[in-house]
């Protein structure tokens, strides 16, 4: 006859449910991070603005590019950044759902690849430049976070690739869509001042996993320079970006636009003096107000150059 300790090992592994064959949808869906779709989605929609706008036949294309950029590009590099950080997740997010385990074995790269299959076979459909450039956004994901590239190592780098992936492609490839080809050079020179301006909203996002970087050896900006220094840089960058688009609007004639673009610079102003007090406390609170203001500026910027691309905005 066992012994009780026998005994209660028994029932105690009877009791631990086998580890489920699918994953629950709401872990997938957490793992994809909507949340973040938003930045390149907006972009997207930016770039198409600033080309005039698309006609009745291309608004379809329109919105599956939306698609692309969002549910599909941004989502495939969520699950593939989860992956390739679950051991860092574990200390900075251990609720996340690969860590946690409620994305059991290898379900997170399954998932990771699947997506950017099927981002791909979107990104063909639509076809010429933005097929290439979902490649290229393709390509930065894996290349941010797999070894044994894992960009996000160094922390000026992965913030420039996070930046440019979320911003400045998503709006050229916009635009590029509905000019159908290469768009005007104005619309690449606002893309890069706002990709620019985001390298300081990456800083910011970096805040919340100092600790694990350090632990993992990841040379985030934050972990490097001290929170201080970095809330400071991250300013900066952020506002000087958008002092050119200022300059550019109003040597290009757009001076209301540029007006505009102005005064949502000065809200941030002020906005980030209430930042540099607590970065970290209020960060989550800047990212809701100040990045509001941001991307607002960007959109007059697109509205500023839309009657140059001789669509249906102007």
């Amino acid at each position: 006859m066992p012994d009780g300790s026998a005994a209660l090992r028994v029932v105690a592994a009877r009791a631990v449910p086998a580890a489920p064959r699918c994953p629950d949808p709401r872990a997938v869906l957490e793992l994809l991070k909507p949340i973040t779709w938003f930045a390149p989605m907006w972009a997207f929609g930016c770039g198409v603005v600033s080309a005039g706008g698309p006609s009745w036949a291309q608004l379809p294309w329109v919105l599956l590019g939306v698609i692309l950029a969002g549910p599909l590009v941004c989502a495939m590099s969520q699950a593939v950044n989860d992956w390739f950080d679950r051991h860092v997740d574990a200390i900075n997010e251990p609720q996340r759902p690969i860590p946690s385990g409620r994305l059991p074995g290898r379900w997170g790269l399954w998932i990771a690849l699947a997506w950017t299959a099927l981002s791909l076979a979107v990104a063909a459909l639509l076809g010429g430049f933005v097929f290439w450039a979902g490649v290229v956004a393709i390509a930065a994901a894996w290349s941010y976070s797999a070894p044994p590239v894992r960009l996000k190592r160094e922390g000026w780098l992965s913030a420039s690739v996070c930046a440019f992936s979320y911003e400045g492609l998503p709006w050229v490839t916009g635009a590029a869509l509905v000019a159908g080809g290469v768009p005007d050079g104005r619309i690449f020179a606002l893309a890069a001042l706002y990709s620019a301006g985001a390298i300081g909203i990456m800083i910011l996002n970096d805040f919340k996993s100092v600790e694990g970087d350090r632990a993992s050896g990841l040379a985030s900006v934050p972990s490097v320079l001290g929170i201080d220094n970095a809330a400071n840089v991250a300013c900066v960058l952020m506002a000087a970006p958008q002092i050119g688009v200022i300059a550019l609007l109003g040597d290009w004639g757009r001076t209301i636009h540029a007006a505009i673009v102005a005064a949502l610079l000065a809200a941030q102003v002020v906005l980030m003096v209430r930042l540099l007090d607590n970065p970290v406390e209020r960060t989550p609170w800047y990212n809701a107000t100040g990045t509001s203001l941001y991307v607002l500026g960007m959109l007059a910027s697109a509205f500023a150059v839309a009657p140059f691309g001789g669509g249906t905005i102007g």
